[in-house]
């Protein structure tokens, strides 16, 4: 017998339209984007190793003992440790550079091809370069700086494929209904990402850096080859009803509320210019609807809004998923593998506050306030972060809650916010529409990534890293400036819903 939506809570509503398909595409794309998030988190977990490779100053004992004097000197690309911190920045920024550049043309690509095979190919190639970059280097004594970052640059680009297609995916298999909690939840995979690569990093580190590489580019590739053959993009493909298309479950539930991206916010687009696009989007629910452009996908509501605002709150949290265990060592003395482990409390503050943030915004059906509240209480979590004394226990309490504050709200916009984005009214939800505007979304927030990347590892070499925490709390505070017109029309929007639930009853 069909199952009444309407006439059941939404909570439960949710969980009868899961199927194992849903549980397997939701595993399949939360651990695909962390394997690509744990080779990342290498590189940021063996700086030190890799400053000492560097440069004369040997920190490596034990590489020092088995290696003879004149192929140990040999790998000197520095004559001293901050100019190899400087280039170790240098390489974050062209990464991200690079991956940003990638994100907009991946967004546009995974519209348009099959993004299993997209991903798969991204993960497959990428953890080729990474092993080529760590561990082949290494072995052959091959140090060059020109080929470091020809190999960093390709690595953005295919890294890149990623976010757009597992946010696509997602957003193609679960609606509306309880989005803020699925997402948030789901999000957790880019710190779960971070934590296992920090704790491969840190098992075999003792053996050599290049070890580190090799093992978590081995487990990527392995991940890509899974995902090529179990990943099912849409639900159309098993013979499901989409998501938001008529005679979907989710759809009736959608309806029952007001869209988080509401209709109010439409009265600002420019409805002449766009009506027949969006009426050519959804003239058929028979056929997938076209992709749209890329421009057209920059003019929908609060894109460019929330990709600034994103630009300027990437910067912040990836200074922290790159930087926070070589500030570890550095600032406090502590040793690598020590600052290693220890930096993974603040993505397990991230992944709690995306999760219990997303629930609060489903809850109000509003995202921009929860994100204020938890950007402005980052502040002054940063502010007592960087006063943090020299004692392991108190620092990890603090950076958890750090990572509360900065991951959660970052994880709402790069996840759920993005799927909201895509599935406006105006676009019909068109899920065509996805992967375009979760890259332009994640794309300007990697280019601003990519310049602080840069300008933490040259603050930080002049002024010091007090003045490195100074600077992550004006950027955060941007961040709540670039998404403030949003905030003052969902509240607005709140108090209005709420007066009029007062005069009806």
């Amino acid at each position: 017998m069909p199952v009444d939506l309407r006439r059941q809570p939404a909570s439960k509503a949710l969980v009868s339209q899961f199927t194992h398909h849903h549980v397997a595409v939701f595993l399949l794309t939360f651990f695909s984007y962390s394997l690509l998030h744990a080779s990342r988190k290498t590189f940021s977990n063996v700086k030190v190793s890799i400053s000492s490779q560097w440069t004369p100053s040997c920190l490596n004992d034990s590489a020092f003992i088995l290696q003879p004097y004149k192929i140990w000197n040999s790998s000197h690309l520095f004559p001293n440790a901050e100019e190899a911190t400087l280039f170790l920045g240098t390489l974050d920024t062209i990464f991200l550079f690079s991956y940003a550049v990638g994100l907009f043309v991946s967004g546009v690509v995974g519209d348009r091809l099959n993004m299993r095979w997209v991903l798969a190919f991204g993960m497959c190639s990428s953890a080729v370069v990474v092993f080529v970059f760590g561990t082949v280097t290494e072995w052959l004594r091959f140090y060059n700086k020109w080929f470091y970052c020809c190999l960093w640059i390709v690595n953005g680009l295919l890294q890149s494929t990623g976010w757009p297609c597992v946010v696509a995916v997602m957003g193609n298999w679960f609606g509306k209904a309880g989005r803020g909690f699925v997402f948030g939840l789901w999000s957790a995979c880019a710190s779960v990402g971070n934590i296992l690569g920090a704790f491969l990093a840190s098992s075999v580190l003792q053996y050599g850096y290049e070890y580190a590489f090799l093992v978590t580019a081995s487990v990527q590739f392995v991940g890509g080859v899974i995902v090529f053959f179990g990943l099912v993009i849409s639900p159309r493909e098993v013979g499901l009803p989409e998501v938001g298309k008529e005679g979907d479950g989710n759809a009736a539930e959608e309806d029952a509320s007001e869209p988080l991206i509401g209709s109010n916010e439409n009265e600002d687009f420019d409805d002449q210019n766009y009506s027949i696009q969006a009426s050519d989007l959804s003239s058929s629910t028979n056929t997938p609807s076209p992709a749209i452009g890329f421009f057209q996908a920059c003019c929908l509501p609060g894109v460019i809004l929330y990709s600034l605002a994103y630009a300027c709150l990437k910067l912040v949290n990836y200074s922290f998923f790159f930087w926070l265990p070589f500030y570890l060592s550095n600032n406090f003395g502590w040793k690598e593998a020590d600052a290693d482990k220890l930096s993974i409390w603040y993505d397990v503050g991230g992944i709690i506050g995306g999760t219990i943030q997303g629930f609060i915004s489903d809850v109000l059906q509003k995202r921009a306030p929860v994100l204020a509240v938890s950007l402005i209480l980052a502040i002054v979590s940063l502010f007592g972060y960087s006063r943090s004394p020299n004692s392991k226990p108190i620092n990890a309490v603090i950076m958890a809650t750090t990572g509360f504050f900065i991951g959660g709200p970052s994880n709402m916009i790069s996840s759920a916010i993005s799927a909201d984005l895509g599935h406006q009214e105006v676009i019909k939800g068109s899920s065509e529409a996805l992967a375009t505007v979760t890259g332009i979304v994640d794309g300007t927030g990697s280019i601003g990534a990519a310049v602080g990347q840069y300008l933490v590892s040259l603050i930080q070499e002049k002024l010091g890293w007090m003045q490195v925490f100074y600077f992550f709390i004006v950027m955060t505070s941007l961040t709540v400036l670039f998404i403030m017109p949003l905030i003052v029309k969902e509240i607005s929007t709140l108090l209005v819903q709420r007066r009029l639930r007062r005069l009806a009853g």
